[in-house]
């Protein structure tokens, strides 16, 4: 498996199209986007229980629907005080229809009386591109840390205002973009695809 000429990424999310479209500068291809190019660009439900099937099951509507390859990650916090949770359903932490504000909340929430000691936890990510022929390939990438039930920076989504990466005083939200990409999960698992394509 080499590099396509064009790839379209699976998401509808803006924030994540910029990370991606970061962290792929390299590629040498061309992005087909939502916010670019015409549909269809189907809305697709994550019912997986993992990040894998959430992440083919993105992939593959998209690249059946444009019969071109797609790119597609599914991402999570995983909180060791809460038996890994919240996990695949990150994004819906506090209810299907949560906020980014509502999950970090309830996440808040959820720490309260943990000492600071418990309070390690994990980003994961897994990526995956899937072709129309159904050739695929997946990777996945994690980012260790601490939570800091305090709020800091305004940079970046999700519970990156509470997630202290190791060896790091800041926040994933006071990080600039390059030093959040050189180390996030999604980073990490975007440029292991990239080097398996390299590869061929």
């Amino acid at each position: 498996m080499a590099f396509p000429p064009r790839i379209a990424i699976a998401s509808h999310n803006r924030h994540k199209l910029r990370e991606i479209g970061r962290i792929c500068a390299a590629w040498p291809i061309t992005w087909a986007t939502v916010e670019r190019d015409d549909g269809p660009w189907p809305d697709v439900e994550e019912t997986g229980d993992t990040y894998l099937e959430n992440a083919l099951l993105k992939a593959r509507a998209v690249a059946a629907a444009r019969d071109a390859p797609a790119v597609a990650d599914d991402a999570g916090i995983e909180v060791a005080a809460l038996g890994g949770r919240a996990g695949p359903r990150s994004a819906r932490f506090a209810g299907d229809d949560a906020s980014d504000e509502r999950n970090l909340e309830e996440l808040i929430r959820a720490l309260k009386g943990v000492p600071a000691a418990g309070r390690t936890a994990r980003y994961r990510c897994v990526a995956v591109l899937a072709f129309p022929d159904g050739e695929e390939r997946h990777t996945d990438g994690v980012c260790e840390g601490i939570l800091d039930p305090r709020p800091r920076g305004t940079r970046g989504f999700g519970y990156d205002p509470v997630f202290v990466p190791v060896g790091w005083d800041r926040t994933m939200a006071e990080l600039g973009d390059d030093e959040k990409d050189r180390i996030s999960h999604r980073g990490r698992a975007l440029r292991a695809l990239g080097e398996a394509l390299s590869a061929g």
